[in-house]
């Protein structure tokens, strides 16, 4: 599942993971760290939401 950022509107897509971020493609969004920040904006996993 993706999950948007409600913030900028940033798609974190599992199957590609945040490389720079320090997050391997394949890696679900309840398993990235939990201080882990948007890579656009900054914000914590707290902003974003499920995309439907």
């Amino acid at each position: 599942m993706k999950y948007e950022c409600v913030a900028c509107g940033y798609i974190y897509d599992p199957e590609l993971g945040d490389p720079d971020g320090g997050v391997e493609p394949g890696t679900t969004f309840a398993d990235i760290p939990e201080d882990w920040v948007c890579p656009l904006c900054g914000v914590g996993k707290d902003m974003f939401e499920p995309v439907k």
